[in-house]
C-alpha cells in the first residue's frame, strides 16, 4: 500500500476533517471518466488523495480528483463537489450476486449517486459513522451480525437520526417484528426488490437532497 494513502485514523481526526468532502471509487471513476481499477492504481501511486476506513473501503478526495483534472484534463470540468448535489447511499447485502444486481440498476439509473457496497453488518458498522449515508439500503438475514443488530445499533447512535433506511428481506413482518422490529423511519420491502419502486425512491431523494441541504 503505497504511504499516501491515509488512514482512516489520521483522517478522521483532522481538524478540517468531513465525510462530505470525500467519496467512493466507483463515484470517483465516474467523475474522471475513469476505470474503477484506474482510481484505484491512481490512490496507490499517491496521485489521488485518499484514506481507508477501518472496513479496508477507499474514500476519495474530492478537491483532490478536481486537482487531478486540472493537471491532466484541464478541458475537462471541474467536478462537482458540492455534497448536496449527490446522494450517499449505503447498501448492505451479504449475497455477492445480488450485490451485483443492485450494482447494475444503479449504474444504468445515471442518478448523482455515491454508492459504498458491504458484504456484511459488521463491516457496516465500522465505517457507517463516518460515511454517514443519506440512505441505507439492508438485508436482514446475514451470518454474524446481522441486519437487525446492526439497526438496533445504529438506532443509538444520534449522528445517524436522520439517515433513510430500506430494509428487503425475505423474513415475514410477524418474524421481525418478533425480534423487536425495525426503526420507525425504515421502509419494509420484500425479496425480490422492486427496482421500479427503488428508482423512484432513490430520484426523490436525490431531488429532495439538493432541495434542502
Amino acid at each position: 500500500m503505497s504511504r499516501d494513502l491515509k488512514s482512516f485514523e489520521a483522517a478522521i481526526t483532522a481538524a478540517d476533517f468531513s465525510s462530505e468532502d470525500y467519496c467512493g471509487t466507483s463515484y470517483a471513476a465516474k467523475l474522471l471518466g475513469l476505470s474503477v481499477a484506474t482510481v484505484q492504481s491512481l490512490v496507490e501511486k499517491g496521485e489521488i488523495d485518499a484514506w481507508k476506513t477501518l472496513g479496508g473501503h477507499r474514500r476519495i478526495a474530492l478537491q483532490s480528483i478536481n486537482a487531478y483534472l486540472a493537471k491532466n484534463s484541464p478541458q475537462l470540468s471541474r467536478a462537482d463537489t458540492n455534497p448536496k448535489h449527490r446522494l450517499r447511499v449505503l447498501l448492505v447485502e451479504d449475497d455477492e450476486n445480488t450485490r451485483e444486481l443492485y450494482r447494475c440498476q444503479f449504474e444504468a439509473w445515471d442518478l448523482p449517486v455515491d454508492c459504498t457496497w458491504m458484504p456484511s453488518a459488521l463491516e457496516a458498522l465500522m465505517d457507517i459513522a463516518s460515511m454517514r449515508p443519506d440512505l441505507l439500503i439492508t438485508d436482514l438475514s446475514m451470518p454474524g451480525v446481522d441486519g437487525i443488530e446492526m439497526l438496533k445499533a445504529l438506532k443509538r447512535n444520534p449522528q445517524l437520526a436522520g439517515m433513510q433506511i430500506i430494509v428487503i428481506s425475505g423474513l415475514a413482518p410477524e418474524a421481525i417484528a418478533a425480534r423487536g422490529g425495525l426503526p420507525e423511519q425504515a421502509q419494509l420491502l420484500a425479496k425480490p426488490a422492486n427496482f421500479d419502486w427503488l428508482h423512484g425512491y432513490v430520484s426523490a431523494l436525490v431531488a429532495a437532497n439538493r432541495k434542502w441541504r
